[in-house]
């Protein structure tokens, strides 16, 4: 008996002090969360002349329509207004017996712009996001990815390749796009262990900010979008991949939930990261719009989840104007390039993919430019501490200087 006692004393022990580091990584997420209230108390105004709107919103979603998800649309357009989004890029899976793309949310609900886009596999096994959708997909896993895009092309919708790890035709003609960020394929390879300890302990009080603990930058994402842009111009888009379907759910014989434990809801997926995009303000926020902004590369990559980025610019001055990312110009002896960040932050301007300027403690940065190149930003805020302060907050797109 006594032997028992010990026994079950040193397990009581070993338990204790496993979970000491998801004790501490509360408190960081605490304090993590009193540092995102501060970024977002300092933001600095957003200029109401400037000649661009700026609207906010998510891309990749998918509903119950296309498989691997049984969120509603109701569900969907709750979360895009709680969220305060101005679109929502829906991406269904495709299916033979229906057309998904038609069936899908599109149009204004409740006040937000939703696009209906489908998500597919081509005969390679790339995956790319087409922007709309339709039926004229319906054979594309029969068809080579340059084949797909080019439909697309012709019909007037925008392809993005999705899943760059996992991409292989780099060279297919009419690619608009990148997704050089996707939440799913960040949080690959985190132990179910480690997730669920933490989620324990951190997800009642801190359900969005668990994501920061496996938040990384997309490394691998990045080098294959800067080893484009050296050959041809490409936008970078973030992936939500918002599904709503990671969980643990009991229901009755009915089908009626008892209980139910989801970590991955849209409320929370379509915090994490978002697409901003710039419109001329004589121009309103349509379909057609949106995707001439993504087209153009005029949006930009904000990890809200850690202070909104509305307000972050990016642009080319000269003397005959003003050009922002996504813009291609001739090189000019009088232009400068100007950074402007909502807070104090890093600023990382790389050219053709390296480093060439990187500044911390500023809010605005002009820097002289001398020779022609793909110049494009990182913004980063140490003063969110260890856990995310090196990690980015904003990917802008690139201006193209010829």
């Amino acid at each position: 008996m006594r032997h028992a006692k010990k026994v079950l004393l040193l397990l009581l022990v070993i338990t204790l002090l496993s979970q000491i580091p998801f004790a501490y990584r509360r408190y960081q997420l605490h304090k993590l969360a009193k540092a995102v209230q501060n970024i977002n108390s300092e933001r600095r105004p957003i200029d109401p002349n400037y000649a661009f709107s700026e609207y906010k919103g998510v891309v990749h979603v998918h509903s119950f329509l296309g498989g691997h998800s049984t969120g509603s649309f109701g569900e969907i357009i709750s979360a895009a207004k709680s969220n305060q989004l101005q679109f929502v890029v829906m991406t269904e899976h495709l299916e033979k017996e229906f057309d998904t793309a038609e069936q899908t949310l599109k149009g204004v609900h409740a006040g937000v712009l939703f696009v209906n886009g489908n998500e597919l596999s081509t005969n390679s096994g790339d995956r790319l996001l087409v922007l709309p959708g339709g039926t004229f997909l319906s054979d594309a896993d029969k068809l080579s990815t340059a084949e797909v895009a080019s439909k697309a092309h012709s019909q007037g919708s925008i392809a993005i390749a999705a899943y760059p790890g996992e991409f292989k035709s780099w060279q297919s003609e009419n690619l608009t796009g990148l997704e050089v960020y996707n939440v799913f394929t960040n949080s690959r390879g985190v132990s179910p262990i480690v997730a669920f300890f933490d989620t324990l302990w951190s997800q009642r009080s801190y359900p969005d900010l668990l994501y920061a603990t496996v938040y990384k930058r997309p490394d691998d994402g990045l080098r294959k979008w800067d080893e484009l842009l050296s050959r041809r111009r490409v936008t970078a888009t973030p992936g939500n991949d918002a599904h709503s379907n990671i969980g643990v759910t009991l229901v009755d014989g009915s089908g009626k939930q008892i209980l139910g434990i989801k970590l991955d809801p849209y409320e929370t997926s379509f915090r994490l990261v978002r697409l901003h995009v710039l419109i001329p303000r004589d121009k309103p926020l349509d379909p057609e719009t949106l995707l001439n902004s993504i087209r153009s590369g005029h949006c930009f990559i904000g990890f809200d989840l850690f202070g909104d980025t509305s307000g972050f610019r990016f642009e080319l001055i000269t003397p005959t104007g003003i050009a922002i990312q996504g813009d291609e110009v001739s090189l000019r002896p009088e232009g400068r390039l100007k950074v402007t960040s909502p807070v104090s932050s890093r600023i990382v301007l790389l050219k053709d993919g390296k480093p060439l300027i990187d500044e911390t403690g500023v809010s605005e940065k002009e820097i002289p430019i001398v020779d022609r190149g793909v110049y494009r930003v990182e913004v980063f805020l140490p003063q969110l501490g260890k856990m995310v302060g090196d990690k980015p907050w904003i990917i802008s797109n690139p201006i193209y200087v010829k």
